[in-house]
C-alpha cells in the first residue's frame, strides 16, 4: 500500500442548530477531507479540527498546511506493509494529532478497501451494530433543554450527554434526574472548571449522572486524581488522553474510571486502538466521542466503536442530526433500541459523494 496520489478538500457546512459548549457556539463546521489513491483503490479520512482553536491548537488551516508541506510528501513514495505503519512512519513529528489522523486515516480505509475487508474487521472490531448515545449543547433555558432531550429520547437514544459550564451545572443535572429518575445522563465540562469547583461537583454527585466528562484542565491529571476522590461519579478523561501512555498514567493515579477515545483526536487509527487495549487489558470501559464529524468521519468512528472495549454508547448519532448536506450516500441511522449497523462493505463501507465534495469544496489541492 503507498500513495500514488493524494487530494485534499476543505468544506465548510451549516449545522442544523447551533451546538453551544463551555467553551464556543458553533454553527458550521470546517474540516479538510483527504482522499488518497493507489492502483485504482481510493481511501478517504477528515480532520476534525475546529475553525477557532479553543480545543486544540490545531484549526483548518494548520491541517491543511501540515498535510500539504509535510504529512503527505513524507509518506509518498513509501510502500506500507500494514496501516498502523503510517502512524510510526509520522511519529517524529511532535502534536499534530488531527492533522495526522487524516491521513492515517484515510490509509487504513485504503488498506481495507484493499484487502476486501471493513474496516472494522481490520482494527479488531467484534460487533456488527453499536450503542448510540447523544451529545445535546447548552440551550437558552432548562425547559428548551429538557425537551430537546425528550426529542432525541423518542429518537432511540440510549444515553444523553450534556454540556455545562459554570453557572449552568448542578440545576440541569437536578431538572434531568427529576424529570427522569432512571435515565442514564452524563455531563460534559470541557475544561471550564477548576479544583475549587469541587462543591459543585459534590452537588452534582447527588443526582447520579453516568459519568462527568473533563471537568478541569484539559492537560491536567493530577486535580482530577483528586477530585474523584471527593465524589462517587466517575471521571472521564477526553483532552488529557492524547496517546496510550497517558491512559496508563491516568489510571494508575486514578484520574479517570472512564475514556473518551476520539480518533480524530489521538493522531488516527492505530493510536486509537491502542489506547483501547491500554484500557481494556485494566478493565476501564471507553466510549468513542465525536467532533462534529462528516460522513467519513463519522464512518471511521462507527467502525472503531465496534472493537470490544467500546462497552458504553458513545457520541456516534444520526448523521441526520447534524448537517442538511450529506457527503456520504448511506447516512447513518439510529434503529429502535438506540444501536446502530457497522457497514459490513469493503473500507468504511459507503459510498463517498466525491462529484458533491468536489463542488462544495472552497479549496482543493493534489499531490502526486
Amino acid at each position: 500500500m503507498r500513495i500514488e496520489r493524494a487530494e485534499l478538500f476543505l468544506l465548510r457546512l451549516p449545522l442544523r442548530r447551533p451546538y453551544e459548549t463551555s467553551m464556543a457556539v458553533e454553527t458550521h463546521e470546517t474540516h479538510v477531507i483527504v482522499r488518497v489513491e493507489d492502483s485504482g483503490a481510493v481511501g478517504w479520512g477528515e480532520s476534525v479540527a475546529n475553525e477557532t482553536p479553543w480545543y486544540s491548537g490545531e484549526t483548518p488551516s494548520t491541517v491543511w498546511v501540515l498535510l500539504e508541506e509535510v504529512l503527505v510528501p513524507h509518506l509518498r513514495g513509501r510502500t506500507f506493509a500494514h496501516p498502523r505503519e503510517v502512524s510510526e512512519a509520522l511519529a517524529w513529528v511532535r502534536d499534530a494529532r488531527m492533522a495526522k489522523a487524516a491521513i492515517e486515516m484515510a490509509m487504513w480505509d485504503l488498506a481495507a478497501k484493499q484487502a476486501g475487508v471493513p474496516l472494522s474487521a481490520l482494527l479488531g472490531g467484534t460487533r456488527e451494530r453499536i450503542l448510540c448515545g447523544v451529545a445535546i449543547g447548552l440551550h437558552p433555558t432548562l425547559e428548551a433543554l429538557l425537551e430537546r432531550i425528550e426529542e432525541e429520547l423518542r429518537g432511540g437514544y440510549r444515553r444523553v450527554k450534556l454540556k455545562i459550564k459554570p453557572g449552568r451545572d448542578a440545576a440541569i443535572a437536578e431538572a434531568v434526574r427529576s424529570r427522569w429518575p432512571d435515565l442514564p445522563f452524563m455531563l460534559d465540562a470541557n475544561s471550564a472548571y477548576t479544583l475549587a469547583d469541587a462543591p459543585v461537583f459534590e452537588r452534582i454527585d447527588a443526582t447520579r449522572p453516568t459519568m462527568i466528562e473533563q471537568p478541569l484542565a484539559h492537560d491536567d491529571m493530577i486535580d482530577h486524581a483528586a477530585l474523584q476522590a471527593r465524589i462517587r461519579t466517575p471521571i472521564c478523561l477526553d483532552e488529557s488522553i492524547r496517546h496510550a501512555d497517558d491512559a496508563r498514567k491516568a489510571i494508575s493515579i486514578g484520574a479517570t474510571k472512564v475514556i473518551n477515545i476520539k480518533p480524530g483526536r489521538v493522531g488516527g487509527h492505530a493510536e486509537a486502538v491502542r489506547i483501547h487495549d491500554t484500557c481494556l487489558a485494566a478493565g476501564v470501559p471507553v466510549w468513542c466521542g465525536g467532533m462534529l464529524e462528516m460522513g467519513v468521519g463519522r464512518a471511521h468512528n462507527v467502525h472503531l466503536a465496534s472493537l470490544p472495549g467500546f462497552s458504553l454508547p458513545g457520541d456516534v448519532a444520526a448523521s441526520k442530526r447534524y448537517f442538511e448536506t450529506e457527503i456520504i450516500g448511506e447516512p447513518f441511522e439510529v434503529e429502535p433500541g438506540g444501536t446502530m449497523k457497522v457497514p459490513a462493505g469493503p473500507g468504511i463501507g459507503v459510498s463517498v459523494l466525491e462529484r458533491e465534495i468536489r463542488r462544495l469544496a472552497l479549496g482543493t489541492a493534489e499531490l502526486r
